[in-house]
Formats: structure tokens, sequence, C-alpha cells
């Protein structure tokens, strides 16, 4: 009996080496994207930030650096950038106390349990704000109500006062829980959420700069 000629979309063999190619494809794939990925979210240098460099993870001295939110209409987001220097809690932070201010920080918030309530770089829950770009939020700004609030003449000073006791500053309907925070720990967290503000998070969260007003640092 004459055999019929069997269509290539039934053939064994045709599935098992597109298999193949597909999964050695999707493996480099896989494995270029994870050193491009690592490159991007590698930290900055101060020397970037001096030399105007912009990283989408600045060096932790950003901090020493006015920080505005900004449309770009190339990306169709908000995004971070970083304008001249300006003091933080009075003085200019060294490439070593910035990275201990951050280090403090970060650890503070993990002790704290922040993401048991907040977000933070898309980690965490939403039972109270956003954290990610809470430095950038007009509220805390020379003309934002927290400021007259905490009797505090800077942002970082408002920010760590209401840290330190927030059961005295009933900033939200959800008030915040005193935890205990130190000033030292406050100065953390607070080093920690600008730092925060500046990364490129392409966007996230979503529309934050015209739901606070923050665009253009206003």
């Amino acid at each position: 009996m004459e055999e019929r000629p069997t269509s290539v979309w039934g053939s064994n063999d045709f599935w098992q080496r597109s298999a193949a190619w597909v999964t050695g494809f999707a493996a480099i794939l896989l494995i270029w994207l994870t050193f491009d990925t690592g490159a991007q979210i590698a930290m900055g240098s101060d020397d970037d930030l001096k030399n105007g460099v912009t990283k989408r993870v600045p060096a932790p001295t950003v901090i020493n650096y006015k920080i505005t939110y900004e449309m770009s209409d190339t990306r169709g987001h908000e995004v971070p950038v970083i304008g001249e220097k300006e003091l933080f809690f009075g003085k200019e932070q060294s490439v070593e106390e910035a990275a201990a201010l951050l280090h403090v920080g970060k650890l503070t918030s993990q002790s704290k349990n922040c993401m048991n309530c907040h977000t933070l770089l898309g980690n965490g829950a939403y039972y109270a704000p956003d954290l990610t770009k809470a430095w950038l939020d007009p509220a805390w700004s020379d003309n934002g109500p927290y400021l007259g609030m905490t009797g505090k003449s800077t942002r970082e000073e408002a920010m760590a006062e209401f840290l330190m006791h927030p059961s005295t500053y009933p900033t939200h309907s959800r008030m915040m829980p005193d935890l205990g925070i130190t000033e030292d720990e406050a100065k953390g967290l607070v080093a920690f959420m600008k730092h925060m503000s500046s990364i490129d998070t392409n966007g996230f969260p979503r529309n934050f700069g015209r739901m606070q007003g923050a665009i253009h640092g206003k």
C-alpha cells in the first residue's frame, strides 16, 4: 500500500526540533536580559552625580540634590530629575555619611515592617500611602501643610518629626501607629525615601505626579 505523505505539522520530528530551537533562543534571551537588567539597576556613583550622568538608581549622595518630577513627552510618563545641590538635615552629607543613612533607613524599614501597610518600589501593601515617591509629595514642601503642622522649616525635618511622633500629627485618615522610631532611624528613613524618589521606576506608581501635583516640583 502506498504511504501517504505526512504533513510537517503532524511530524513529531519537526516539533521536537522546533521546541529545541525555541528553548535555546529563550535561554539566550533570558541570559542577555539578566545582564542588561543588572547593568540598568546598578547603583551609580558620586562622580556620576557630579558629572551630570543619569543613572536609574543614583548614588546615595543624591540626597544632597534637589529632586523633582518632570513629565517626559518621549516616554509618556513622569521621571525624576536631579537638580542643583541642597542641604540635607542642615549639611552636605559625605559619601560615607549618605551611605550610612541609607543603610539605617533600609534596615529600619525592614525592622519596623513598613511594607505591612505601605508599598515600597512595588512591594508591600496598599493599606497606607505608597512611599515610593513620598519625598516628592507637595504636602511636605515649603507651601505644604506639614511644615507648619510640625513646626519645622525643611521637608526632611518635618518628615522625621512625623515619623517619631505620628499620633501627634494626623496626616491621613488611617493614622500611623507610634513605632518608637528614634531620631537616627527617622533620619535614615527620610534619606531612604528621598533616595527612592530619585530612582527611575518607569512612571511607577502610575499618575503619582498628576494625582499629587508633584510634577515640576510643585
